[in-house]
């Protein structure tokens, strides 16, 4: 109980953090904290896997769903919900039918290049909460953030930067010195009250007619007539889609109906195009007006362009600027701020249970993306789950977890959660606090169940940038470098595709799943390649009494046995290479005689490799070589006699291994021979011209 009320007390600012970085209000942080780590609990496989909502995750949520409605926007939260569904229903049905496995199609130097794309990615994302700007998302990652830093060089809020610096020298001065103490719910206690008592966040709503601004009115009154032009677009595509979908099923997808529907429905879409631009520039102009207030008790307080002269009327000093949403500023009502932002209202109680609205047209398009979200957060939770076993000693299943996380998304998708995933920095802190069972999760869950029900108006005043702050320190941790160097050590070209991912995410970025499909391309193209041309060697006696590559240890290769060592399956994407390469030593070798195939490296065998086999046997045999096989393994000696092949070949030119075999066909194979130290019965070095003999 201890540890889960330590676990909750990080995870509670986290998932409010974690939820606008996937796009939604805070509270839905809170909403993806309370069921899904107790349902991960009681049906996954590790005791002290914490569930719940996890940066990755989040940033890809908000990847997956922006091109589908509007940031923080009621479809928004429904789609994000469905999500949820999606990703639960397909790691269930991996876990179910036993497909853990199928997460091998991630290697490691791809998601490895993939996280450390997405920390950068996400600590980006959050620089606009730090200065306290707002501007619009470009198509591009690096685009949003060169507006970001525009915007913060014309204005900053000092206090909001100041607030954020509080938290990061709470949380970075904590975990250095005193790492037992909870430092984020510290840093989230201490900038609140802070913001509360020096009254960080100043609004002040007003009307149209209190704008002394000719060029502020002018620009409100051009914005919300675009919004009215964009809302009857699209209400006019709805309707000519429906009538699109009714004349092709009456006149058929040919016919002139139909044409000239599709035609009308791209002049719309081309409409609500440039629409969106304009809107999106003149919320730019707005958003970079700086207004003065000049108080009246009497009248109402009045805003005016901070360049315009007040005349004997004194203003606050303070520079406002306009409140401006994705929709229309509604005249009656239009809010002003001066302060910092916060988190605002939450709603108090728990969320209410209903089932997610389903859209197949939607759900098709979020599929490749909610495959995606599934398999990198099981591969996060499942690493975290094997890192604690390791440690503890427990029995993982790596099945049992895809389906516990499966469950957890589709049980928390109905209390209004998103997507979620194992936290490798809770799970942390739950092992550090002694957690030993699941129901130190199930305990977090109440806690936040208990902070639901009664605490929610003290998370009124908690700064945004605290939790842009909570953020960027949490995810510095999926920072590993040393990974990239690492891989490049181990294979070259893993290295390679791994920068390769984490480049392409970058540059792709905010569509994530282009990078990681990018990677996985690479992979699995590297991996056919390399299947292609397995490794082939020469062998011949080492000093140790062993037969070894002759090429690699600098050896002499016998006149006429040729020991060819295949290290591979043989299937139809690699039959022609071995062919070649066998074919290739007889021009080679011209005193060659018997050719040994040493088999133990081929574990498959299908029908190009076996028809490939006999052919190969069969015109050796017929110019005059002996060929016979060492090492083969009785699973493919199975195929082969189901074939016949291994009766053609003849079971006295069957040996169990390469000393067997060089015992029965050496003395026949060197008749009448003038080789005086044969390399594969004594060491023979090889020369070397550059070097003399080695």
């Amino acid at each position: 109980m201890m540890a889960g009320l330590t676990v909750a007390l990080v995870l509670i600012p986290q998932s409010m953090a974690y939820a606008q970085l996937a796009g939604l209000p805070a509270y839905y942080g809170l909403y993806a904290a309370f069921l899904p780590p107790m349902v991960g609990a009681l049906f996954g496989s590790s005791r002290q896997l914490a569930t719940g909502p996890v940066a990755v995750v989040s940033l890809m949520t908000a990847t997956a769903l922006e091109p589908l409605a509007t940031v923080g926007s009621q479809g928004f939260i429904e789609y994000a919900i469905l999500l949820a569904l999606m990703v639960g229903m397909f790691q269930l049905l991996l876990g179910v039918l036993k497909l853990g496995a199928v997460v091998n199609f991630l290697s490691h130097p791809v998601v490895n290049g993939f996280t450390n794309a997405a920390a950068i990615i996400i600590a980006s994302s959050q620089l606009s909460k730090l200065f306290g700007v707002y501007v619009e998302k470009g198509n591009h990652q690096y685009e949003t953030i060169y507006r970001v830093l525009e915007s913060a060089l014309d204005y900053s809020h000092l206090p909001t930067i100041i607030m954020a610096a509080i938290a990061f020298a709470i949380m970075i001065g904590l975990k250095k010195w005193k790492p037992r103490l909870p430092n984020v719910l510290i840093a989230v206690v201490v900038t609140t009250l802070i913001s509360w008592l020096i009254g960080f966040e100043k609004t002040e709503k007003t009307t149209f007619d209190k704008i002394s601004c000719a060029t502020a009115v002018s620009l409100i009154s051009e914005y919300n007539s675009m919004i009215d032009v964009l809302d009857n677009s699209i209400e006019e595509r709805v309707k000519l889609t429906n009538a699109m979908a009714d004349s092709t099923e009456a006149y058929g997808e040919k016919s002139h109906q139909v044409i000239v529907l599709d035609h009308k429905i791209d002049m719309i879409n081309l409409t609500i195009s440039n629409t969106k631009e304009d809107i999106s520039g003149l919320r730019t102009e707005l958003r970079l007006e700086k207004f003065r207030m000049i108080p009246d008790e009497k009248t109402g307080n009045t805003f005016c362009n901070n360049k315009v002269p007040t005349s004997d009327k004194k203003s606050d000093g303070g520079i406002w600027r306009l409140k401006i949403g994705s929709g229309k500023i509604l005249e009656d009502e239009i809010t002003f701020f001066s302060g910092g932002a916060v988190v605002g209202n939450i709603p108090a109680g728990l969320p209410s249970l209903q089932v997610p609205s389903l859209d197949v047209s939607i759900m098709l398009r979020l599929l490749p993306i909610a495959i995606i979200i599934s398999l990198l957060g099981f591969m996060e939770a499942i690493s975290i789950a094997k890192a604690m076993a390791a440690r503890t000693g427990q029995r993982l299943d790596p099945n049992q977890e895809l389906i516990g996380q499966g469950i957890a998304n589709i049980i928390g998708c109905f209390g209004k959660s998103y997507a979620v995933s194992g936290s490798f920095s809770r799970s942390a802190v739950n092992i550090q606090a002694g957690g030993v069972s699941g129901l130190s999760n199930v305990m977090s869950g109440v806690v936040v169940m208990i902070t639901l029900l009664f605490f929610t108006d003290l998370l009124y005043h908690l700064p945004q940038s605290v939790l842009a702050a909570i953020i960027m320190t949490a995810v510095v941790g999926l920072l590993n470098i040393s990974g990239f160097v690492h891989a490049m050590k181990a294979n070259r070209f893993d290295g390679i595709i791994g920068i390769i991912t984490f480049v392409t995410t970058l540059f792709f970025a905010p569509h994530l799943d282009r990078g990681i499909i990018i990677g996985v391309l690479l992979s699995l193209g590297y991996y056919l390649y390399r299947g292609m041309k397995p490794n082939i060697a020469m062998l011949s006696k080492h000093s140790d009494g062993t037969w070894r590559n002759r090429d690699r240890f600098g050896l002499k290769q016998c006149k006429h046995i040729a020991v060819v060592r295949y290290n591979g399956s043989l299937f139809f994407a690699n039959v022609s290479y071995l062919e070649k390469t066998v074919l290739e030593l007889i021009p080679s070798m011209p005193e060659l005689r018997h050719i040994l195939l040493v088999s133990n490296g081929i574990n498959e065998l299908d029908a190009s490799g076996e028809h490939m086999l006999a052919t190969l046997v069969e015109r050796l045999r017929g110019a005059g070589y002996v060929v016979s096989f060492s090492g083969m393994n009785d699973h493919i000696k199975d195929t082969m006699k189901s074939t016949y092949l291994y009766y053609k070949i003849g079971e006295n030119n069957m040996y169990r291994n390469v000393e067997k075999a060089l015992k029965s066909i050496h003395a026949e194979a060197h008749e009448g021979s003038d080789e005086t130290a044969c390399p594969l019965l004594e060491v023979v070095m090889a020369e070397v011209e550059e070097e003399g003999t080695v």
